[in-house]
């Protein structure tokens, strides 16, 4: 299937199936921000399935869709991604930016502190916990 990319829509409907497991159009509908036609939903879960990124079973009359990609690999893609494209393959970049962002908190901080100590402690290998 190889990286799964994903358009803000879809990623919008992917959140919606990664939080409630699985859904129809209609519980998605529900879980979106955004009022959208249930056609559009519709057609951005059928663009998802062609992707192989979810599938469907009958359920009564309507399909219930689950995702086949988790949201950790889909976030592992989407900041390799981010690394490539907008900061040079610089994780050096790519943390500068996060850590000088303005809306982080103290208790943020420290977290990213932690994690960086953890894994250094580890001997640079990453921990099975963190995406």
């Amino acid at each position: 299937m190889g990286e799964p990319r994903f358009t803000d829509r879809e990623l919008d409907v992917m959140d919606v199936l990664w939080h409630r497991g699985s859904a129809t159009v209609a519980e998605v509908l529900e879980d979106l921000e955004d009022d959208l036609a249930y056609t559009t939903v519709l057609t951005v879960l059928q663009t998802l399935e062609e992707k192989g990124h979810v599938t469907h079973e009958q359920e009564g009359r309507a399909y219930r869709y689950h995702p086949e990609v988790d949201r950790e690999q889909a976030g592992s893609t989407a900041v390799g991604y981010l690394l490539r494209k907008i900061f040079r393959d610089s994780p050096k970049l790519l943390l500068s930016r996060l850590v000088d962002d303005p809306d982080l908190s103290e208790e943020d901080l420290r977290e990213l502190r932690s994690l960086l100590d953890e894994r250094l402690s580890s001997g640079g290998e990453p921990g099975e916990d963190h995406v």
